[in-house]
């Protein structure tokens, strides 16, 4: 299945530049594209192939492009992703100094759940048998207090040929404060033409556990991301393929082979990067992005700046990387509904994903999302995917009349459950990045997008005290639309570990740095470069930071940084700078700033009348065509718009006006 669909009359004209450039984001359900072909706009969706998921980004720009050959694809990658989740990743040799093969079992004594009995935390991803310790010694300054050999080199190439390591991750202590032995050790082993991760050139900060950590699942991901990513750039054909970073800036291949633990989020960093855009373009800048697909739902917190952070724990593994703030939760489109040995109803998070997909697309038989939506009424069948892919009601309905038998009650009320369920799963979600952050919801709006996200926002931000909701233009389509004005980026890091610091000086250990990115990002065709430095800073003797922009007030806006979070400061007390962060970007205007779209020059009328279910009871609602819709349209819920990529449930508590891009913007009425 596959539905594409030409946006330039709705979007006039997205670029002044001749060149093809293209976005995708491949999903569990659906993989998405957007081009900019010629200065227009065109978007296309195809069903995901997670078996080799490149076959459906081919697939899908052959019959969007026909004859146009792409200048760029920037690529929101989840197979790193998926190799952490499914455990089907490399065998992992380490590489570490003797007595220290344990630390990455060891890990920190933190407990994510306080209360549990019996505690449990991910096996290791490498085996106790592939830990191998050398003799070598540098201390936190770097000196060198056991050197390491020859004779200990030439024992390492030996162990590493003999066994069948796939990867190899390379970890000594203090490698940040002298790369020298991790170095060494990576000459030894690059002649057997293995994956190699070299944990200074991936993380150069203290703290050996997430250092350590984050250089296994880069080893653990690394062949696959990078097969996966040749067989795309050999098909691609001459085009210059560019992966997402988590941080929502863009890498290339090349990199993203090397490092694949930078793209471990990028498909929902993808995401965050489109709503900025297209919230700077309608003058909202705090908001919560609600990106609900079909297998998964991110949520993110932006006010004023994507908010990042440095360490993530996919599947329960320290990763110190930049990734912007988002929680995911398994609640998407194709999430299976069941009923628990305690006769409760669970939505998720398993989902039926795009094969067999659920219900009513033809193969699956377990009761999704999907199906409670269809049955319910919100989901128009003739108009999914703007009538392309036909959807099949009567196989939702029995799905749904399976899961009513079990609950002793009615399909309508089964499907009502379901939507129930899900929507407090992902109500809490948000709660995570916002109430348990010290944020009031109710000072946010609500920017939903997704295949899903649009059919749940209105209930969703109903019981979230959410006034004010964006539906974007192809909302099903916003990460892809992300992706394609992505610009280059990197971001390094270094441990400085220097007390009572003075700007200066900060300055000079940053300038490596500075060269670096600037010499990497110039070798990737950009032409101009804007940087950001911060330092992650504490009182002297504490055990965790927080990161302030360097600038020449960094200690006072600290000091006020602290009070802000911690209802404390010290103004008096010694502080202490660990790291010195760099955040650089390629700098020049997004091709895919949002257009204007024509006025609306009479009354918007429905394509038809139908049932639906609002709130606990069926009335027949008004169905309209987004396309239809001109700016300055105006309808109270409920109402029902089908578009492309996905449906809108307007709720009777809320008041719509497609504003002058195209956009829905919901208020709550008075």
């Amino acid at each position: 299945m596959s539905v594409a669909q030409n946006s330039s009359s709705r979007t006039r004209r997205a670029s002044d530049s001749g060149t093809t450039i293209v976005g995708v984001d491949t999903g569990g359900t659906f993989t998405d594209l957007v081009a900019i072909i010629r200065g227009e706009l065109r978007v296309h969706k195809v069903l995901s192939t997670p078996a080799d998921p490149a076959d459906a980004v081919i697939r899908g720009l052959a019959e969007m492009l026909a004859d146009d050959t792409p200048a760029a694809v920037t690529y929101s990658s989840t197979v790193a992703t998926n190799a952490l989740l499914e455990k089907k990743g490399a065998r992992v040799a380490l590489i570490t100094n003797a007595g220290f093969e344990d630390v990455i079992e060891i890990g920190r004594q933190n407990r994510d759940d306080l209360y549990a009995l019996a505690p449990s935390r991910p096996e290791p991803l490498v085996s106790r048998a592939m830990r191998f310790g050398i003799a070598e010694r540098t201390l936190f300054d770097g000196t060198t207090i056991q050197p390491l050999t020859n004779s200990e080199l030439a024992r390492i190439r030996k162990l590493a040929s003999a066994i069948d390591a796939e990867a190899f991750a390379i970890c000594l202590l203090h490698s940040y404060a002298n790369p020298k032995s991790e170095e060494a050790i990576a000459r030894t082993l690059k002649p057997l033409g293995r994956p190699l991760s070299v944990s200074h050139r991936i993380l150069a900060e203290y703290r050996e556990y997430e250092r350590f950590s984050t250089a296994v699942v880069n080893a653990y991901v690394a062949p696959r991301m990078s097969s996966h990513l040749q067989n795309l750039e050999t098909r691609l054909k001459g085009a210059r393929l560019r992966v997402m970073q988590s941080n929502g800036s863009a890498i290339g291949a090349e990199l993203a082979r090397v490092e694949p633990i930078r793209t471990i989020l990028s498909g929902p960093a993808a995401g965050v990067v489109g709503a900025a855009t297209l919230a700077s373009a309608i003058g909202t800048d705090r908001f919560i992005t609600f990106d609900m697909g079909g297998t998964s739902t991110d949520v993110s917190l932006f006010d004023r700046r994507a908010r990042i952070r440095t360490l993530s724990h996919p599947e329960g593994y320290a990763v110190r990387t930049p990734v912007i703030d988002i929680h995911t939760v398994g609640a998407g489109g194709g999430s299976i509904a069941r009923i628990d040995a305690g006769g409760s109803l669970q939505v998720g998070p398993q989902s039926a994903g795009a094969d067999p997909g659920p219900a009513c697309y033809g193969r699956g038989d377990a009761a999704t999302v999907t199906d409670a939506d269809l049955v319910a009424g919100r989901l128009v069948a003739e108009n999914f995917l703007g009538g392309k892919m036909k959807l099949q009601p009567e196989r939702a309905a029995r799905a749904l009349s399976g899961l009513a038998h079990k609950m002793k009650s009615t399909s309508a009320a089964a499907a009502r459950g379901v939507i129930r369920v899900v929507n407090a799963n992902m109500e809490r979600a948000i709660r995570v990045i916002t109430v348990e952050r010290g944020y009031d919801p109710r000072d946010f709006a609500l920017l939903a997008f997704g295949g899903a996200g649009p059919m749940h926002a209105c209930e969703l931000a109903l019981d979230l005290g959410i006034r004010h909701i964006v539906m974007p233009q192809n909302p099903g389509l916003l990460c892809a639309w992300g992706a394609v004005g992505a610009p280059l980026g990197r971001e390094y890091s270094l441990t400085v570990r220097e007390t009572n610091p003075n700007h200066a000086r900060l300055l000079h250990h940053a300038a490596p740095m500075i060269r670096r990115v600037r010499d990497e990002l110039k070798s990737e065709g950009a032409a101009k470069i804007e940087h950001e430095l911060w330092v992650d800073m504490r009182y002297r003797g504490q055990s965790y930071e927080l990161e302030v922009a360097l600038t020449p007030r960094f200690v006072a806006e600290f000091h006020s940084l602290h009070r802000q979070t911690f209802g404390h400061a010290a103004p008096d007390a010694a502080v202490e700078v660990v790291n010195i962060r760099i955040r650089a970007i390629a700098a020049g205007k997004a091709p895919t700033a949002p257009k204007k779209i024509a006025r609306m020059k009479s009354k918007a009328a429905p394509i038809s009348r139908r049932s639906v279910m609002v709130g606990n009871r069926e009335r027949i609602v008004s169905i309209y065509a987004r396309d239809s819709l001109g700016a300055g349209t105006r309808l109270r819920g409920p109402v029902v718009v089908v578009e492309l990529s996905s449906t809108a449930y307007v709720a009777p508590e809320f008041e719509l006006r497609v504003d002058d891009f195209g956009n829905l913007q919901l208020e709550a009425a008075r």
